[in-house]
């Protein structure tokens, strides 16, 4: 079973900077490409990035371009992301996912597993 715990969130003023991080249990982390999701309040969940299982590739949303950076660390079974130039839209909620991948791509959809998210709150 694959079990994903995320941190990092808090409250931030924007333009400020938080580094999100997500610890992955199990053994197989490597073949698991994985994905930051975000649920801000009354919308439906959306996908943010994705990056393979070798970290070689990834993938955002249009709007965090420029300003989000998605990296991991297969020896410490765990995902970051690093956000800089916090807007107040990026409010929410902000979920870890995995999903096992037998190729070295990204997903934005139909993930295995889910952390329980961790909430991000852009406001002066």
């Amino acid at each position: 079973q694959v079990q994903l715990v995320e941190s990092g969130g808090g409250l931030v003023q924007p333009g400020g900077s938080l580094r999100l991080s997500c610890v992955v249990s199990g053994r197989t982390f490597s073949r698991h490409a994985m994905g930051w999701f975000r649920q801000a309040p009354g919308k439906e969940r959306e996908f943010v990035v994705g990056i393979s299982r070798s970290g070689g590739m990834t993938n955002y949303v249009d709007s965090v371009k420029g300003r989000f950076t998605i990296s991991r660390d297969n020896a410490k079974n765990t995902v970051y992301l690093q956000m800089n130039s916090l807007k107040p839209e990026d409010t929410a909620v902000y979920y870890c996912a995995a999903k096992y991948s037998a190729s070295d791509s990204t997903y934005s959809h139909n993930m295995d597993y889910w952390g329980k998210g961790t909430l991000v709150t852009v406001s002066s």
